[in-house]
């Protein structure tokens, strides 16, 4: 296994599981050549047992290892709520599992033997789906965050004004007046950052779906 000691904290990292070793070296070899680091893993258990980065990157991965296979993989992986991207390789007889794999979220399959630049782009791909999880993650993050530091009351004016209510109607179902209606959705837009009511609907939109049904 490769050590990330000295790398930035930025910088991609591709996992490599696989239960050849000659496979293992050589995609090391063919991922140092263009600049990513990589960690290899003989065993699915190895890979699922370890402390992951918090990098961007992705997971190369052995349709079929010696405890369990692609499908299992990608199973665990959302139990143990890893989003981390997964790229397959296969040999011919298993074309049929990987392509049932992509369909349960895998980036790609390569069948075996592939050339160097497919595996590369392949990877390449995954990192940048990678990449766009995590910001859209952190941004929803920061919206809950947001919406967390709202009064309840406050919660609730936003929740039911983006729902597409009048504030009359809020009001009625608030039991408050309109003034109060007004007062708590300004709040709400301001500690939102939300520079305008359609942009509050889209935040409303982002968060949790139980959180966008008021009285429900």
């Amino acid at each position: 296994m490769r050590s990330a000691a000295n790398e930035k904290p930025e910088k991609p990292l591709v996992y490599v599981v696989d239960d050849d070793a000659s496979m293992r070296d050589a995609l090391a070899g063919l991922f140092d050549s263009v600049g990513l680091q990589s960690q290899t893993y003989a065993t699915a258990e190895d890979f699922l047992s370890t402390n992951l980065s918090d990098r961007p990157g992705c997971i190369v991965l052995d349709v079929r290892l010696p405890d369990m296979n692609g499908l299992e993989f990608q199973g665990r992986l959302v139990q143990i709520g890893v989003g981390i991207p997964v790229v397959m390789m296969t040999g011919f007889g298993d074309i049929p599992m990987s392509v049932h794999a992509m369909k349960h979220g895998a980036v790609d399959f390569l069948p075996k033997p592939f050339r160097d630049q497919d595996m590369l782009d392949a990877v390449m791909a995954a990192i940048e789906r990678d990449r766009q999880r995590r910001t859209v993650e952190n941004d929803a993050t920061q919206l809950r965050q947001r919406f967390e530091t709202l009064s309840p009351r406050e919660q609730e004016v936003m929740l039911h004004v983006t729902a597409g209510k009048m504030n009359k109607q809020v009001a009625g179902d608030l039991g408050i007046s309109e003034i109060t209606v007004k007062i708590h959705r300004g709040a709400a837009m301001h500690k939102m950052g939300a520079r305008t009511y359609a942009e509050l609907v889209r935040m409303a939109d982002a968060l949790k779906p139980d959180r966008r049904r008021p009285g429900r």
